[in-house]
C-alpha cells in the first residue's frame, strides 16, 4: 500500500472548513472555559493554518502534519515563554504591608496602651502607619520600635533597646 493516501471518509473540499471550525471551537473554548491559559490556543492557530493549507489544495496528510506538529511546536514555544515570564515576575516574599514586619521605626504620635483614641503613629521607611502597642504599655514619641506584625492596616510594635554602639537590638536590615 505504498502511495496510499489518508482517507477518513470526508471529501477533500470539506477539510478546510473542518479545520476552520476546529480553530474557532478551540479559540472559543480557550477564551471562555480555560480563561486564556494558552492550552488550546496553539492548536487553534495550527488548525487555522491547516485550513489555509486546505484551501490551497494541500494534501490531507500535510494538513494533519500542520495541525499536529505546528500545534505542538507552538505549544512548546508558548510554554517556554510563559515559564520564563512567570519566573522573571515572581512576587518577592514580604511584599505589601507584610514587608514591614521586623523593621524598626520611630513613634511620631504617642501610642496609648488601651488604644482608645486610635491616634498612635509610627514612621517606618518614610511611611506613616497607625500603630498598636504589643505589650499594652504606652510608648512615647521618638521611641524606636520594632514591628512585630500587621493587624489590618496598623502595625503592632514593641519598643527596642538601644545598645551603646547605637545599633538597635534585633534590628533586621532594611
Amino acid at each position: 500500500m505504498l502511495g496510499a493516501t489518508l482517507d477518513l471518509g470526508i471529501d477533500l473540499d470539506v477539510w478546510p472548513w473542518v479545520w476552520l471550525v476546529i480553530a474557532v471551537v478551540f479559540a472559543v473554548v480557550e477564551l471562555t472555559a480555560l480563561a486564556g491559559s494558552f492550552v488550546l490556543l496553539p492548536f487553534a492557530v495550527s488548525a487555522f493554518a491547516a485550513s489555509l493549507a486546505g484551501f490551497y489544495d494541500a494534501t490531507i496528510e500535510l494538513q494533519w502534519a500542520i495541525f499536529i506538529i505546528g500545534g505542538g511546536a507552538l505549544w512548546v514555544v508558548l510554554y517556554r515563554y510563559a515559564m520564563n515570564f512567570a519566573g522573571n515576575n515572581e512576587i518577592a516574599p514580604g511584599v505589601g504591608a507584610d514587608r514591614l514586619v521586623g523593621l524598626v521605626g520611630i513613634v511620631t504620635t504617642a501610642i496609648d496602651p488601651d488604644d482608645s483614641d486610635r491616634k498612635g503613629r509610627v514612621t517606618i521607611q518614610g511611611e506613616v502607619w497607625g500603630a498598636l502597642a504589643a505589650d499594652d504599655v504606652g510608648i512615647a514619641v521618638n521611641t524606636k520600635v520594632k514591628v512585630l506584625e500587621m493587624l489590618g492596616t496598623r502595625v503592632v510594635v514593641t519598643p527596642v533597646d538601644v545598645t551603646a554602639s547605637g545599633e538597635t537590638e534585633n534590628q533586621e536590615s532594611s
